[in-house]
């Protein structure tokens, strides 16, 4: 099951930075292709992900890093046979607040008044890793 923690929120950085604690089971496809305005950066603390970024895939493992810079095509997935639990930075913040509201709604719960705020936009242009267009 896919799990999210938030760390640091806009409101505790001055709108600086977001950063999430996530797990992501083993077999997860993760999310289309997208891109959005905001700089994006993984750190993985355990396990391996899969990146689609530069145009290709690349597999990170446990103390390794991946970077999206804003507006660049990027997405991940956990193709491997264990979870992964890695961070997310997000800078500028405000992406933190759709982890919180989506932890809410697993939960059946309301999300905090602070994930109540604008989101950053999200434009899908592809498929999901292993996926066809």
């Amino acid at each position: 099951m896919t799990y999210a923690r938030i760390l640091v929120r806009s409101e505790q950085s001055a709108g600086r930075v977001g950063i999430i604690e996530s797990v992501m089971p083993a077999g997860a496809a993760g999310p289309p292709l997208h891109t959005h305005e905001f700089d994006e950066a993984f750190y993985v603390l355990e396990g391996e992900l899969t990146f689609h970024l530069d145009g290709g895939l690349v597999t990170v493992g446990a103390g390794e890093f991946a970077f999206a810079p804003g507006g660049e095509p990027h997405t991940l997935a956990n193709r491997g046979t264990e979870a992964a639990r890695f961070l997310i930075v997000c800078t500028p913040a405000g992406f933190e607040r759709e982890f919180a509201r989506r932890a809410a709604r697993k939960e059946g719960a309301e999300p905090p008044e602070w994930a109540l705020q604008d989101i950053p936009p999200v434009t899908r242009v592809g498929p999901r890793i292993g996926e066809q267009a």
